[in-house]
């Protein structure tokens, strides 16, 4: 991370009223991002990976949505901006990937009025001149006879080439800060390979800062250089790609890592799951959110894992939310989790 980060998130709270009760989708997240950096934020389902990308562009419903702490974009405050302001910067310096193309995109526009739509939005382009951009970035993305398919609709595209067309669209007016959010989902992997390969080469080309969202820990040791790891709305361990997905910090990134197969690993070798299921974040546990699943809280003396809430420490760096002292952490990782890993 550099001293003066394109995106800087401190304390970022969002909660949503429901019959049921209050859910704290988001629980104090704080990050930094670096032009032309990629961070991946990885967790399971129901984390606040999305929620947390959707806060940046300010998406939530304000009636039944509370966003709190600070979201500064290149100097900008986005919390409490108003929305003819967010909408001045979405699109044309902050855009985001979908996760579902085929509904993203409108069923009853061609793929090239969709990526003309935002080019003209922004820069008060000719309509022709705006169909020639189209057709540019058709050609940067990989789809053949751009010329051609640019008249296309959305259901005549494959998968990946409505997710090319996608990245099209959010590229078109070559944002500084680009939200993929989980932009391989449910594609073949070949594909995936050639979505990832894409999203490096046009990050190299137009110097844009990624925030790739997934729960593919593959994905994360292919693209990211910073690494997030969400539970129950809160960031448990942070970090380069390196530091996370080597010498891993906090149980949970262990049982994430635990539970993927290893080409070069022993086949042999069970692969160990994490067990138990997310907590509801409407009553979250106190203390750690992970403690109910873990299987290391029992080393922590006292009852501070149920108790009181880890803070990140350290504060900077590679940092772990966890009750566990270092020399267990280090203990546990090197007898226990090395070999899960083969």
């Amino acid at each position: 991370m550099t001293a003066d980060p394109i995106l800087s998130v401190r304390d970022l709270k969002v909660r949503f009223s429901t019959e049921d009760g209050v859910v704290k989708a988001v629980d104090g997240l704080s990050f930094d991002l670096a032009k032309g950096r990629t961070l991946c934020i990885v967790g399971e389902s129901g984390s606040g990976k999305s929620v947390s990308s959707l806060a940046i562009l300010g998406l939530h419903n304000p009636e039944k949505t509370t966003v709190s702490g600070e979201i500064v974009f290149e100097g900008t405050e986005l919390v409490g901006a108003k929305e003819s302001r967010l909408q001045q910067l979405r699109g044309k310096r902050i855009s985001m990937i979908f996760q579902d193309p085929l509904t993203s995109l409108s069923p009853y526009y061609t793929v090239g009025e969709q990526i003309a739509e935002t080019y003209r939005k922004h820069t008060g382009a000719t309509k022709k001149r705006a169909k020639q951009r189209a057709v540019e970035m058709l050609t940067k993305v990989g789809i053949p006879q751009p010329e051609r398919r640019v008249d296309d609709y959305p259901h005549q595209f494959s998968g990946g080439m409505r997710q090319r067309a996608m990245i099209a669209i959010a590229l078109c007016c070559d944002p500084d800060l680009l939200i993929a959010d989980e932009p391989t989902t449910a594609l073949d992997v070949t594909v995936q390979a050639q979505i990832l390969d894409l999203l490096r080469e046009l990050q190299s080309e137009f110097g844009t800062a990624i925030i790739l969202i997934t729960h593919d820990m593959g994905v994360v040791a292919q693209m990211a250089e910073d690494v997030l790891v969400m539970y129950a709305g809160r960031c448990v361990e942070r970090g380069t790609v390196r530091e996370v997905l080597k010498t891993p910090r906090h149980p949970y990134s262990w049982g994430l890592l635990s539970s993927i197969p290893h080409l070069a690993g022993d086949v042999d070798l069970p692969l160990v799951p994490v067990r138990g299921t997310p907590p509801s974040l409407i009553d979250v546990p106190p203390g750690c959110p992970f403690s109910p699943r873990c299987d290391f809280a029992s080393r922590v003396p006292g009852e501070l894992c149920t108790t009181e809430r880890p803070a990140l420490e350290p504060s900077d760096g590679h940092g772990s939310a966890c009750h566990l002292s270092t020399s267990d952490k280090e203990f546990i990782f090197t007898d226990e989790i090395q070999q899960r890993l083969g």
